[in-house]
């Protein structure tokens, strides 16, 4: 009785601390004592094993065919002696009989041990795969526990995730019993369990911050149209509102700048520039430029291509350190983008009016002095040949 108190016991204690499924550990105990059971019997039998849970324990059943020749006496018996046990049995039928379960060698109860704790490993993976794949692009926090040629490995309390070297923001060190935040990226299933891969390098990681501090965000009010970022420098971020009295900017923004502040704080003070979107490629340009102040933009289409016209003073924040402004424009409008000065741009078209040096407009003059000159000559010709037929009959008056 004890030994069934001790076993229901461990049952409710497995379930409680790994928070796994009550009948997957029950499956998993049957399956340990018919292992152990067939390892004592060497496979001979046809066994089965039972959980009862009036009695606390795993039943252990034998079950032969009824047969009217008995071939192997492991798995058939004959029909007088089924009868013997049940009358109504007919050759053909399966007969099962309840054995002492408790007979079980050392070796024995050791093998099952060690079935027990491969299904409840199984199990326990599972439930982790099941538990996070629902999780994706969700941010988490976590526990550095330590490094492995570069990645981080996190403590996430039930499981354990990897923040790879390329998802690291630039600079940023961590030491083992640091706290993190990062969002999961995906969720692989390995030999050694589910893995899960963690970025704080990721745009959804912005996005999914500003959905933490913008109710307007979390709500659908606001949306985020488009993000880019130079980890751990500088991001755009486009957003666009579905109320009318919203202002996009200023809801994500926040009061003297507190949520975005918030923000930057999370991200080790990553610039974040945040401009409203446009459907109009050209205003949407401008607006990706900010904060540089554009006079002209003139739009290819076919190439997917702008040149914008800044003023002098406004050429190199435009194109920000080491281009970074206007390759981030570019990243968020999908376009290549070609930034000049108002200078350069008057320069350049000065240029183009000189390149017209007259002599296309001479050579035009002279062709068409030339086709005057024809058409004058062709006229004369007709006035000659009109007066030659005139004087024609005089002449043969003269002639008569």
């Amino acid at each position: 009785m004890e030994t069934n108190i001790s076993l229901k016991h461990a049952i409710e204690q497995i379930v409680k601390e790994k928070g796994i499924d009550r009948q997957v550990v029950l499956e998993a105990m049957e399956q340990a004592v018919l292992t152990a059971a067939n390892k004592k019997y060497r496979n001979t039998r046809d066994l089965e094993a039972r959980y009862n849970s009036d009695t606390g324990e795993v039943e252990l059943f034998e079950f032969v065919i009824v047969v009217e020749e008995v071939e192997d006496s492991y798995k058939e018996i004959s029909l007088d002696e089924a009868r013997e046990i049940d009358p109504d049995v007919e050759v053909g039928d399966s007969l099962g009989e309840k054995i002492d379960s408790s007979g079980f060698t050392r070796i024995a109860a050791q093998t099952a041990k060690q079935v027990i704790i491969q299904k409840v490993r199984e199990a326990e993976r599972e439930t982790i795969f099941n538990e996070y794949s629902d999780r994706k692009w969700e941010i988490i926090t976590g526990m550095v526990r330590r490094f492995e040629k570069g990645d981080l490995l996190i403590d996430l309390g039930r499981a354990e995730a990897v923040l790879p070297s390329k998802e690291q923001m630039p600079r940023e060190v961590y030491r083992p019993g640091d706290r993190i935040r990062a969002i999961i990226t995906d969720i692989r299933v390995t030999p050694k369990g589910p893995q899960i891969i963690l970025s704080r390098t990721h745009p959804s990681m912005l996005a999914k911050l500003f959905e933490a501090e913008v109710p307007e965000v979390a709500e659908g009010i606001v949306e985020i149209n488009a993000i880019v970022r130079d980890p751990g420098s500088r991001a755009k971020l486009a957003v666009s509102s579905n109320d009318p009295d919203v202002d996009p900017v200023g809801a994500c923004v926040g009061m003297r700048g507190s949520r975005v502040q918030n923000v930057v704080s999370e991200l080790r003070g990553e610039k974040i520039d945040i401009i409203p979107w446009s459907e109009d490629i050209a205003r949407f340009a401008c607006n990706a430029l900010s904060p540089a102040q554009v006079s002209k933009v003139f739009v290819d289409e076919d190439n997917r291509a702008l040149e914008v016209v800044v003023a002098d003073d406004q050429l190199s924040l435009a194109i920000g350190k080491r281009g970074q402004n206007v390759s981030l424009a570019a990243r968020l409008t999908g376009c290549r983008i070609d930034i000049k000065s108002e200078a350069k741009a008057a320069e350049a078209e000065l240029q183009a009016y000189a390149s017209y040096d007259g002599t296309q407009l001479e050579d035009e003059e002279m062709e068409e002095g030339e086709v005057a000159a024809d058409e004058q000559d062709a006229v004369e010709a007709d006035a000659v040949e009109a007066d030659a037929v005139e004087a024609a009959p005089d002449a043969e008056e003269a002639v008569e």
